[in-house]
């Protein structure tokens, strides 16, 4: 070709297929981002994909950063806020009309007989060369202040222990506990034989065969009673109610039940640890369940015997620890009255939180607990026509009388009887249950609820992300086949 003129010849390079492809890419990637944002249910990207000038894209850019920064606070606290557990209390109440009857565990309020104590306590104050005497009739007070030695001395030797029961008031009896041998089978109902639900107990203190200076006898007469759940241990010692003599009383309850949430959201427990279950077995055919308060106990007196090589003389009946350095259930033995050393052990564990945590961290609340709130009126009693009744029961009895029984009948009678009525007031049953007050749908809930307040994503806006990165995939999947073709074309 020949220039003519001034005319010039630009050369033109004319690109490949594969280059215009390349040149092609990053406004096709763009195109798809771009159509994602123009048509999402995102708040905030539509205005940003469709700005005309560089100072709309920077407004919208910004708001949506600020907004999605709110939105994934409130999002986090959301789900700070499950991941802590909150739980609530919801209260309702329901008619139960067959209910269970509680158990009702009662004692003499001296835990020990004079006719039948006197004479192995003679016994053993020989034994300890405490006296000579052979009176089993009157003891000094002196001696006296040997008793809790003697009843140290029974414990440790393993003697007349299934006499005791309370620690405080030794031997009880509980009506319509759980049986292990019938697995409840054998427990009484408010409605048996077509009744109201009502126990009626008559009692007598015989406030004449107590033994002088033990606890609060010299002062006190009458009996101790307790209304508790069929399957807990009766902590009568704290939880018991005094009945003076003399009158009829009255226990009206109404049944409460609580339950409350497994771990994560609280640490109850239903398992019964090995001591605790050694000492129920000291309980002939009683099913006990877990008790925090008994766990507490023996927790105490594992750290006193570890302190020790003793535990607690006034809590004889939780002896069962498990031995450091072993796996081995034990029964300790019994401090002496006059060792100082659980007294200081047991101060310690009580007031040193480092200590407690140690030893009674095991012991988490009930995971469901019945009690039973009690309305209590009493009337004097017997009355007169039914007083030589008792009078004519007293003396059939196998028991010694009183040496003035034949003139001072009356007065002994109301001395020391005592009637207890326990009687059902409402079938209505309060239910306290323990909820989780942010659930997986609650917490769902809310973050949709900020999602969608402050920039409007829902499960849709999801999905259209997820159709963009799937319309992206595809595009760089086909662009890949693409490029061995155009290479074998550019070679042909």
């Amino acid at each position: 070709m020949q220039n003519t003129g001034n005319s010039r010849v630009v050369p033109t390079v004319l690109p490949t297929k594969q280059e215009a492809r390349l040149d092609l890419t990053k406004p096709r990637r763009l195109a798809i981002i771009r159509d994602f944002a123009l048509n999402t249910s995102t708040h905030g990207l539509p205005g940003i994909a469709r700005s005309q000038s560089k100072h709309n894209c920077i407004f919208w850019t910004i708001s949506f950063l600020i907004f999605t920064g709110v939105m994934i606070y409130f999002v986090t606290r959301s789900i700070q806020n499950y991941f802590q557990y909150p739980t609530q209390t919801s209260v309702s109440i329901f008619v139960e009309r067959s209910q269970v009857f509680p158990a009702v565990t009662f004692c003499n309020y001296s835990p020990a007989r004079f006719d039948r104590l006197a004479g192995p306590f003679l016994n053993y104050l020989n034994s300890i060369n405490a006296t000579n005497t052979k009176d089993t009739e009157t003891f000094t007070r002196e001696q006296y202040f040997l008793l809790s030695s003697y009843f140290q001395h029974l414990v440790n030797t393993g003697q007349s222990i299934s006499d005791f029961i309370s620690s405080a008031y030794g031997k009880c009896y509980t009506f319509n506990a759980k049986s292990k041998s019938t697995n409840g089978t054998s427990l009484r109902y408010t409605n048996d034989n077509g009744g109201s639900g009502k126990l009626i107990l008559r009692l007598y203190a015989q406030s004449h065969l107590y033994s002088p200076h033990i606890n609060e006898v010299d002062v006190s007469a009458g009996m101790v009673t307790m209304i508790h759940d069929n399957t807990q241990l009766p902590l009568i010692n704290v939880a018991g109610i005094l009945l003076t003599p003399g009158r009829k009383h009255k226990l009206g309850y109404k049944k409460k039940q609580y339950t409350f949430l497994p771990s994560p959201y609280t640490y109850c427990t239903t398992n019964i640890p090995r001591p605790m279950r050694a000492m129920f077995d000291q309980y002939e055919g009683a099913d006990y369940a877990y008790s925090q308060g008994v766990c507490y106990t023996l927790c105490t007196q594992a750290y006193i015997y570890e302190q020790c090589g003793c535990v607690s003389p006034y809590e004889w009946s939780a002896r069962s620890i498990v031995l450091p350095g072993t796996n081995k259930i034990a029964e300790a033995p019994l401090c002496n009255l006059t060792d100082v050393c659980y007294t200081v052990a047991g101060l310690k564990i009580t007031k040193i939180s480092s200590i407690w945590d140690q030893y009674c961290s095991h012991c988490h609340q009930e995971c469901s607990t019945v009690t039973f709130a009690l309305m209590k009126s009493s009337i004097a009693a017997p009355s007169m026509p039914f007083i030589f009744a008792t009078k004519a029961h007293i003396e059939s009895l196998p028991i010694p009388l009183p040496a003035n029984w034949s003139t001072n009948w009356l007065s002994e009678i109301q001395n020391n009887y005592v009637s207890l009525e326990v009687v059902c007031e409402s079938n209505q049953v309060e239910n306290y249950t323990e909820e989780a007050s942010v659930t997986a749908v609650s917490v769902l809930s809310s973050v949709g609820g900020h999602t969608g307040l402050w920039i409007g994503i829902s499960f849709l806006s999801i999905m259209e992300f997820i159709e963009m990165l799937y319309r992206l995939c595809r595009y760089e999947f086909h662009s890949m086949q693409q490029i061995p073709r155009n290479r074998f074309n550019n070679n042909n």
